[in-house]
């Protein structure tokens, strides 16, 4: 097998806000992976605050040796090697699961959703996301929102601000909402307080209340919260799913957390025998990773996989979207297409 390998800035179409931080664009990685006269596509978004940049995915994929692996791929003995390779990093291993994936639907000439076993049939609606902003540019958004046939809403929270962002889009549309405070919520009858006053508001959904590490105070407000909670910050990869039982409803599952696909698919499994529902969620991402995570989602309760919608620069063509959810396609790996 030979990899490929160049950096690429997406940029996004609004400053992008939530409790902690702000960035205007992020930093990818993109990589083929070729064998057989076959080509997988992968992808690492890393947004700054994970820790991963275009140096460090360098100098791993430069450490990089996947001579010693052969098809039929064994993911887990390949994610244990990256594992064992490097610390950390789950985006740029995540893009070297996708690109896996994607070779290895076209190898066999299936679906990568057929791999797992996902029924096009069950795909949830996804979400559109609108970053913490004014109220002018919150309505701009939302009528984006609407233009692109979006049936549901997630908004950042986390700051003083929340109820006016609320009621703002209140002010434009009655559609469903799911918000994500992004550990912003630092007391918790303060946050079962907004939790009441966000149901009343049509929320269906909290994402990580408050900071990752108060636990106790997690489990409280979930034990007590009107509104499902879901542990996103808290739930990283595999070893965290369990963890999240009796802390959260749910957990949110991103491939660049979990290391790709492989991982994320077992994450499922561990949530659903522990009763926890699935958020299928993204960090700012093109049509390679959004379709990485489209193909799973149809096994997840939730999507919020809006990526190449939130985006200006998305190098392929925008994955099949209609009536608010993805279609998937019967095309062999991942489905990518070119502008």
């Amino acid at each position: 097998m030979q990899i490929k390998y160049k950096a690429f800035e997406l940029a996004l179409k609004y400053p992008f806000t939530i409790a902690k931080f702000s960035r205007t664009s992020t930093p990818l990685m993109l990589i083929e992976i070729n064998h057989e006269g076959f080509t997988g596509y992968g992808e690492a978004s890393m947004v700054p605050y994970m820790g991963e940049n275009i140096e460090t995915a360098t100098a791993f994929l430069k450490q990089l040796d996947l001579s010693k692996f052969s098809f039929p791929f064994n993911m887990e003995q390949i994610i244990n090697y990256m594992d064992d390779l490097a610390a950390g990093q789950p985006a740029i291993k995540a893009a070297v699961d996708i690109a896996l994936h994607d070779l290895t639907g076209k190898l066999l000439n299936k679906p990568c959703y057929d791999l797992f076993g996902a029924s096009p049939n069950l795909m949830p609606q996804t979400t559109f996301t609108i970053g913490i902003d004014e109220p002018e540019i919150i309505i701009k958004k939302v009528n984006d929102a609407l233009a692109d046939d979006f049936k549901l809403l997630k908004i950042k929270l986390g700051r003083d601000t929340d109820k006016l962002l609320i009621s703002t889009i209140r002010s434009v549309t009655n559609l469903p909402l799911y918000v994500d405070a992004n550990q912003g919520w630092t007391d918790k009858n303060e946050g079962l307080e907004m939790a009441y006053w966000l149901k009343e508001h049509g929320v269906l959904l909290i994402e990580q209340p408050m900071p990752k590490e108060d636990i106790d105070g997690n489990a409280w407000l979930t034990e007590h919260s009107p509104v499902t909670t879901v542990g996103d910050e808290a739930v990283q990869r595999l070893a965290d799913v369990v963890k999240a039982k009796g802390v959260y409803h749910g957990i949110n599952i991103k491939l660049m957390k979990s290391a790709g696909m492989y991982e994320a698919s077992k994450m499922i499994e561990q949530a659903k025998a522990n009763n926890l529902k699935i958020l299928i969620g993204c960090m700012s991402e093109t049509s390679i990773a959004t379709l990485a995570g489209i193909a799973l989602a149809p096994l997840c309760d939730w999507a919020d996989l809006d990526g190449p919608f939130l985006t200006s620069n998305n190098p392929f063509k925008t994955p099949k979207f209609v009536g608010g959810k993805y279609v998937l396609e019967d095309l062999p790996g991942l489905g990518l297409r070119d502008l």
